[in-house]
């Protein structure tokens, strides 16, 4: 596949769909989204959406399977009800014994310079960063230890898995930090996680994979090798999906500095024909190393990514009901 591109000119926004049972008027446009400045509130908007989206679906059982909680039956003890969880739904559920439920996540996040493209009011970056603050933000809630690993060419943050007070700022603080690498680099950082961290964990991969298929097999199934779960967001913007450019113009290879004069039309077929064997390849090796694999477009709402990191937790655990609804693929 080739290297992301960047137009001298606007792109254009694909519609997005829901099919996870959440209702569509609970679901955020990522441009108000985007229009909230602070990292760490936009995550909240985020979480709090879902969280609501999901009560006022007719799912209301599908937070118990995709958390480590269940609900209230007459007679269990009340010593075990999370109040917290009843402010933000109106139900009672009971939180499992802490010991066994707490989870150690690092979030691994690209700012190579191809995430800096956007045919929207916003980039790949942007997007990624929402994504990874509301995950940290949903896991902290929960009481779960959240990491972070910022990388592109190289390291460029990392924040070991913990859950104290003041450990969810920094994070977001280490997210907010503007990207500037140049090439997609996976192996570095992926040897680093494999070296620090011992205790086995989930990873949660967030790139536009802007890598050889081969590179990006071999370094992930060295994170599947060490027993760590790891699942993966595939992130695109819609431009990159349809490459619906009308006119012959100038393009900026971001990673290599290159321009290039492409006729849209005449490139095109031969485009989308290298993007769907590249992302193709990208979901056959994630299926060889029993990655949980989620292609998402940059004008979703997030609240589909978050029903997707919580349905492949449940997927993981073998918990998942019949009957619960499914995204739609791409």
């Amino acid at each position: 596949m080739t290297a992301a591109f960047s137009q001298f000119g606007k792109g254009s926004s694909a519609p997005f769909g829901a099919g996870t049972g959440l209702r569509s008027g609970s679901l955020i446009h990522p441009q108000a989204l985007m229009a909230i400045k602070n990292l760490e509130l936009r995550a909240k908007v985020v979480v709090e959406g879902f969280w609501n989206g999901l009560h006022r679906s007719p799912y209301h059982g599908f937070s118990v399977e995709f958390t480590e909680y269940r609900q209230y039956s007459p007679g269990d003890d009340l010593r075990y009800l999370d109040w917290r969880l009843y402010a933000r739904s109106d139900r009672y559920y009971l939180k499992k014994f802490e010991d066994e439920t707490n989870l150690r996540c690092h979030l691994l996040v690209d700012n190579s310079r191809s995430m800096g493209y956007g045919s929207l009011a916003w980039n790949k970056a942007q997007y990624a960063n929402t994504l990874a603050a509301t995950l940290a933000y949903f896991l902290s809630l929960q009481g779960d230890a959240v990491g972070l690993l910022t990388f592109d060419e190289q390291i460029r943050d990392y924040l070991p898995a913990r859950h104290r007070a003041g450990h969810l700022r920094h994070l977001m603080l280490a997210l907010e930090m503007p990207g500037g690498g140049a090439a997609t680099d996976l192996t570095a950082p992926l040897k680093r996680i494999v070296k620090i961290v011992n205790k086995r964990g989930l990873m949660v991969l967030i790139s536009d994979l802007l890598a050889p298929i081969q590179t990006l097999e071999k370094n992930l199934a060295s994170l599947v090798a060490c027993g760590h779960e790891v699942l993966l967001f595939h992130l695109l913007d819609p431009a990159e999906l349809t490459f619906h450019f009308e006119k012959a113009t100038l393009f900026l290879d971001i990673e290599s500095g290159r321009d290039l004069y492409i006729d849209p039309a005449a490139a095109r077929k031969d485009y989308l024909k290298k993007l769907a064997a590249h992302n193709d390849g990208v979901r056959a090796a994630c299926d060889n190393l029993g990655i949980k694999y989620h292609r998402l477009a940059t004008d979703q709402p997030l609240e589909l990514a978050l029903f997707d990191f919580l349905r492949s937790r449940a997927a993981r655990r073998g918990k998942v009901k019949r009957g619960l609804p499914t995204r739609a693929k791409k």
